[in-house]
């Protein structure tokens, strides 16, 4: 089977100009087909601010109003993308920029199962695998932007680390898949203040276990969660680790591997 790299990049490097860089010189240089998914930093915030549209954050998730909604989409869809793009041409890579939107992708519906009203914020519906796999088979690398639609006109703003991990689920069945998570540190730390405290592997038991000694923190938890649906639905392997060493990461050498046992 043919192999597939599913990257998503954090928005902390997003912010860094400098890191943002070396890592888009380095997944211009993968070999094979690949996707890369990127959040949206902070930018949007001070778009946001210098606009007089105040922001609000709930356990680390925005509030996406329908004022918000236009900033996220002008920022993640528009300049953010369309940088990244830009960078790989300049790599060598022929990418395309994309949201879920584009080709109807990725469609998705207003966030309702919670009690908190996360305004138009999206959970995923289905992934057009299809064309995805026909964008690809022209040899294009893929920069989704974390923005969907609902089918009746609606955008939405999407989870990034979802859309990664429902990506990968989708072309797990016509791709060996590689989904890696790069942030800014190196891994899953037992000790969130020492960087070299990585966990080499994870399994599903020793997850709970790390949930109930309170070792990993909150912003942690819904991407091993979403790592682990990934891994129930085909994807091959799966790795989290830091974005300067996104070439180990994909010959995993590298980060916090995730298993099934």
């Amino acid at each position: 089977m043919e192999k597939l790299s599913v990257i998503k990049i954090g928005g902390n490097i997003i912010d860094d100009e400098t890191q943002l860089s070396s890592f888009l010189k380095e997944f211009a240089a993968i070999e094979g087909k690949k996707i890369l998914i990127h959040g949206g930093g902070k930018l949007a915030t001070r778009v946001a601010e210098a606009m007089g549209i105040s922001q609000e954050m709930v356990n680390g998730r925005r509030i996406t109003d329908a004022e918000t909604l236009k900033v996220v989409t002008m920022v993640y869809a528009g300049f953010i993308n369309k940088n990244i793009v830009a960078k790989l041409q300049s790599a060598g890579c022929n990418a395309v920029g994309l949201s879920g939107a584009d080709g109807n992708i990725i469609k998705a519906r207003k966030r309702t199962a919670t009690t908190i009203d996360y305004g138009f914020a999206g959970d995923i519906d289905e992934v057009n695998s299809g064309f995805i796999g026909q964008l690809l088979s022209k040899d294009a690398a893929l920069v989704f932007s974390p923005i969907t639609h609902n089918g009746n006109g609606q955008l939405l703003n999407t989870n990034a680390d979802t859309i990664a991990q429902e990506i990968a689920k989708a072309m797990s069945t016509f791709y060996e898949i590689t989904l890696v998570y790069c942030f800014e540190k190196k891994g899953v730390l037992l000790d969130p203040e020492d960087d070299d405290s990585i966990i080499p592997v994870i399994d599903k038991l020793y997850f709970e276990k790390l949930k109930e000694d309170l070792v990993i923190s909150a912003g942690m938890i819904p991407k091993l969660d979403n790592a682990f649906e990934a891994l129930s639905a085909g994807v091959k392997h799966i790795f989290i680790g830091h974005a300067a060493e996104l070439p180990q990461l994909i010959l995993h050498q590298s980060g916090t591997s995730i298993v099934h046992e």
